[in-house]
């Protein structure tokens, strides 16, 4: 079966790059905006709405993205989606006005959605469920270093080249590696590839020899010999296949049955005459799709529009050839696909997902209330949709309670603590103890180190322990470091903020990679984009409700304590996930 998944060391690398880029094109930002504020004229609301609309557009398209990418390929998506972020970057930086900045933000956003579940879809098509973890790893520390240089580059960049030099650091790595994508060769054989893929077509007792399937059976049995039959045989073949087509031939005579060698010829026919039907068994074989038992899903009585063929899905067809089904690894599963997308389900859920995250990265400001409120309304007519839909846009199975919608929501509290603390730190180390930015800076850089180096550790003990004490163990790592650092003795002593950010980076750094792992894994492999789709989702809406409550709070001292409290809630979620590896971690199926 021809597949289009890369090489897997080239897969790694275009998912840990394209992650990265996307990245640091979010921390460079926030170094640039003052500068962009200052040059384009423009007023604090237009200046956040950069921020906004990107926010907007990526988190209402990731889903619709991801089940692109399963319907047409994630790597074509993935290349695509990394020519359109260059193309919006060097856009930006060469934009003349703050409307132009906001609309290609935007765009930037829509390729985004793209781009990001492509790179968790590639690696699950690439790599078997057992070595999953370990490129998630690695992608979750290319985003950590991504977060920890980006704004020192950012900051050098601006200082000397301005805030347009920012947006264009990201266009040659997202062009090399998308047409390093679309030029390099695809898996030449699934098999070869990923030996947790299906086995190919092969014939019990004799070598698999490509394009020659030993010829069929045919058995006579016992049954009512009222049905006619021709006194002659017709010979029907299946149709053509990736591999080799399988001829069945029905016969009531002694006519010689045509073999793989032999062309298949027919004879005139002879009025019907009574004579006892037959079945038409053979070899059983292993096909991708499963393995057939040698019937043809029962008795085939030959007459001359009572033909039985057999394709290589195993399947039999009663006077017409049957075409085979797709194979899911990660292209086109046929043509017209377009047609069983869900776009009213796309639309509705992306409605309830623009207006959560407008309405909460606004704040307490005129019109968040009906936002939220049409989020609200978005989401359950979203829900009652996709029950109803033949193919809905995200599988019920993938959101019934499992350790799919436990990893979400696991990563939903994680990355809301996290972001949430970043943004009260800032705040507390500037505005209460009156240090500057690059001392703010420094106290932090243990969290980003610890997310580098504590994510390929975790995909190890996620191994050796399970995901479920590993998420767990990271969760309560996070909460007791965001805890600490409420507390006043610890932030004013730079060491003591140094080790209690490292706790928060190795919790935060757990919590996602063996999260991702398994809703990534659990999810079935013909899902992999819709789940890539989700996760992005999770990580990209969770600092915005993290964000939203540390501005609420901030004003009464009470943030950081209830960031740990949400943290403290990825615990429970943690322990719906899989147990140690002797426990079932089995994809599920639709």
């Amino acid at each position: 079966m021809k597949g289009t998944t890369l090489r897997r060391p080239l897969t790694l690398a275009c998912s840990v790059v394209g992650a990265a880029v996307v990245a640091l094109d979010g921390t460079v930002l926030t170094i640039a905006q003052p500068a962009l504020q200052h040059d384009l004229g423009a007023d604090t609301g237009q200046v956040q709405w950069t921020s906004t609309g990107y926010l907007v557009a990526v988190a209402s398209l990731l889903v619709f993205g991801g089940r692109l990418g399963d319907r047409y390929g994630h790597r074509r998506l993935f290349a695509v989606g990394c020519l359109a972020f260059a193309a919006a970057s060097a856009g930006i930086a060469a934009a003349p006005g703050i409307g132009w900045v906001i609309a290609l933000r935007v765009a930037q956003g829509a390729a985004g959605a793209l781009l990001q579940p492509a790179t968790l879809g590639m690696l699950r098509h690439a790599f078997p469920p057992e070595r999953l973890a370990m490129p998630v790893a690695l992608r979750t520390s290319a985003i950590g270093l991504a977060a920890v240089a980006g704004p020192l580059i950012g900051g050098v960049l601006v200082d000397a080249y301005g805030w347009r030099a920012v947006f264009l650091i990201g266009v040659p790595p997202t062009l090399a590696i998308a047409l390093l994508c679309l030029a390099a060769p695809a898996a030449g054989e699934e098999g070869e590839e990923r030996e947790h893929g299906p086995a190919p077509v092969r014939t019990p007792g004799a070598p698999p020899v490509p394009g020659a399937v030993p010829p069929p059976t045919a058995t006579a049995v016992s049954g009512p010999a009222s049905r006619p039959a021709p006194s002659t045989a017709t010979a029907v073949t299946g149709p053509a296949a990736p591999t080799s087509p399988t001829a069945v031939t029905a016969t009531a005579t002694a006519t010689p049955t045509p073999t793989a060698s032999e062309p298949a010829r027919t004879r005139p026919a002879i009025p019907p005459q009574p004579l006892p039907p037959v079945t038409v068994t053979e070899p059983a074989h292993e096909t991708a799709h499963g393995r057939v038992h040698g019937t043809a899903h029962g008795s085939v009585h030959g007459t001359a529009h009572d033909t039985a063929a057999v394709d290589t899905n195993g399947a039999a067809v009663m006077g017409r050839p049957r075409t085979p089904a797709p194979a899911h690894s990660g292209t086109p599963t046929r043509p017209g696909a377009a047609a069983a997308l869900d776009l009213p389900g796309a639309c509705l859920l992306g409605l309830a997902l623009a207006c959560l995250v407008q309405g909460l990265a606004h704040g307490a400001v005129a019109g968040v209330v009906p936002a939220l409120v049409a989020a609200a309304v978005a989401a359950v007519a979203f829900v009652r949709h996709e029950r109803r839909a033949a193919r809905p846009l995200v599988p019920m199975e993938m959101l019934r309670p499992g350790p799919v919608v436990a990893g979400l929501g696991a990563l939903v509290a994680a990355s809301a603590a996290l972001s949430g603390t970043l943004f009260t730190a800032t705040y507390l180390f500037q505005g209460t103890l009156g240090l500057d930015a690059l001392a703010t800076a420094q106290r932090m850089v243990p969290l980003a180190l610890l997310i580098v180096v504590g994510a390929p550790v975790s995909a190890l003990l996620k191994g050796r322990i399970g995901a479920r004490r590993t998420a767990a163990g990271g969760a309560a790592l996070l909460a007791a470091g965001v805890l600490l650092l409420a507390w006043p003795a610890v932030t004013a002593s730079g060491p003591a903020t140094g080790a209690c950010a490292g706790l928060v980076g190795a919790g935060f750094g757990a919590v996602m990679v063996t999260a991702t792992s398994v809703v990534v894994h659990r999810a079935a492999e013909e899902h992999a984009g819709v789940a890539g789709g989700l996760q992005q989702t999770a990580m990209n809406t969770g600092p915005v409700l993290g964000v939203a409550l540390a501005t609420l709070l901030l004003p009464y001292g009470t943030a950081l304590p209830a960031l740990a409290a949400v943290a403290a809630l990825a615990v429970p979620a943690a322990l719906g996930l899989p147990g140690p590896p002797r426990d079932t971690d089995t994809p599920a199926r639709p």
